[in-house]
């Protein structure tokens, strides 16, 4: 073969492959929600529920907004202190955790209260909670290098594992089928309950972690990514969002003062 037929030969199989990466990539559908820029100025997260719901999350004040989908008020909240708010897919079961208070705390549909745990006294200084449901929590307990999985209705202990791992940069945490999954500031990790770690992988400017049924997601400021039990892929990304989040409507994305959301 000639090498005209050569470099003609290799232009096709480019082209073909460029049209193929284009055909597979997905193609998002933006909606821009009715929502007041001012309410979305300095909020630190942004959340959505399977309802079409929103959260904000403002840290300066402490304060929790839930709106509807074109921007009316349902419900608000002022908080003592700050709080990781965990997930607001179930949104008549509200999870926050406040490392200051050492108090994990379970908010209703209106975000009235509906239990408070402390943890000062059982406790050494707890870093990080995930609740598993209604009756049992995992615990980072930082000063005693221990995970915990903890009965809060009955106030026991169920599980405690030596887990001497350093964790001053971590941002969220998870267990799932006996894995531990941590992201730090910038890497997401997985765990055995002996502290073994089974994978790891870069991940930059990392928030928060979620569960969908079997995958764990990983959400950075601007992206999201997903590990289906092998790998870690991204699933959306926007270079100019500022926060992102997923429910089962599609992907949220704060740019500038606006809030988006894209469906396929």
């Amino acid at each position: 073969m000639s090498s005209s037929h050569l470099m003609q030969d290799k232009l096709l199989r480019q082209t073909l492959l460029a049209a193929l990466i284009i055909i597979s990539a997905p193609v998002w559908s933006q909606k821009a929600l009715n929502l007041d820029s001012m309410q979305l100025k300095g909020v630190q997260d942004v959340l959505g529920d399977d309802y079409g719901n929103i959260y904000l999350y403002q840290k300066k004040d402490f304060s929790l907004i839930k709106l509807d989908s074109v921007g009316n008020q349902l419900a608000k909240v002022m908080l003592p202190f700050p709080y990781k708010i965990q997930s607001v897919i179930n949104p008549l079961n509200i999870v926050m955790f406040s490392e200051n208070a050492q108090e994990i705390k379970f908010l209703d549909q209106n975000l009235n209260d509906i239990q408070k745990i402390g943890l000062g006294n059982n406790f050494g200084f707890v870093k990080c909670v995930y609740a598993e449901d209604l009756q049992f929590a995992w615990l980072i307990d930082d000063s005693n290098k221990t995970l915990v999985q903890y009965n809060f209705r009955s106030n026991t202990i169920i599980n405690s594992f030596p887990f001497n791992v350093d964790l001053q940069s971590i941002r969220d945490f998870l267990v799932y089928k006996n894995r531990i999954y941590i992201l730090l500031e910038n890497s997401f990790r997985i765990y055995s309950t002996r502290a073994n770690l089974l994978f790891s992988a870069d991940v930059p400017d990392a928030r928060k972690l979620a569960r969908r049924n079997e995958d764990i997601q990983v959400f950075g400021s601007n992206y999201i990514s997903q590990f289906d039990g092998s790998m870690l892929s991204e699933i959306f990304r926007n270079q100019d969002a500022k926060i992102v989040d997923k429910n089962n409507r599609g992907f949220l994305a704060l740019i500038k003062d606006k809030l988006y959301l894209y469906t396929q």
